[in-house]
C-alpha cells in the first residue's frame, strides 16, 4: 500500500476529498519527522513506536579480505511495533474499524 492509497482509504472512510486526506496525512508525517530529528520518541498506542537510534562508529573486518575498516557513526530511525500490530500480524486478531 502506498501514500495514495491510504490517501484513498482515509477519504473514503471519513467522506472527505483525495486532497484532504493527503494534506493530513502530510501533517502527520511532518509531526513525526519533527519529533523524531529532535530526539523524542512517538508512540502510536497498539500500534508502535517510533524512535531515534544513535550508532557509535567501531571498527570491523572485511569478511572477504580480513582487513580492519571503520564504520561511521550514524543516525537512524527505530521502529517497535505494538501489541495489537503484532496480533494483527499474526492473524490473532482483526484490524479494528474505529467503531465502524
Amino acid at each position: 500500500m502506498n501514500k495514495t492509497e491510504v490517501a484513498e482509504l482515509i477519504a473514503r472512510d471519513l467522506g472527505c476529498s483525495r486532497a484532504s486526506a493527503l494534506k493530513t496525512i502530510d501533517t502527520v508525517l511532518q509531526g513525526l519527522e519533527s519529533a523524531i530529528s529532535q530526539s523524542d520518541s512517538v508512540t502510536l498506542s497498539g500500534f508502535g513506536r517510533f524512535s531515534r537510534k544513535e550508532r557509535v562508529g567501531r571498527i570491523v573486518r572485511n569478511p572477504a579480505t580480513g582487513e580492519p575498516m571503520t564504520v561511521e557513526p550514524s543516525i537512524s530511525v527505530g521502529f517497535r511495533p505494538g501489541s495489537r500490530l503484532k496480533k494483527v500480524v499474526q492473524g490473532d486478531d482483526s484490524p479494528r474499524t474505529h467503531g465502524r
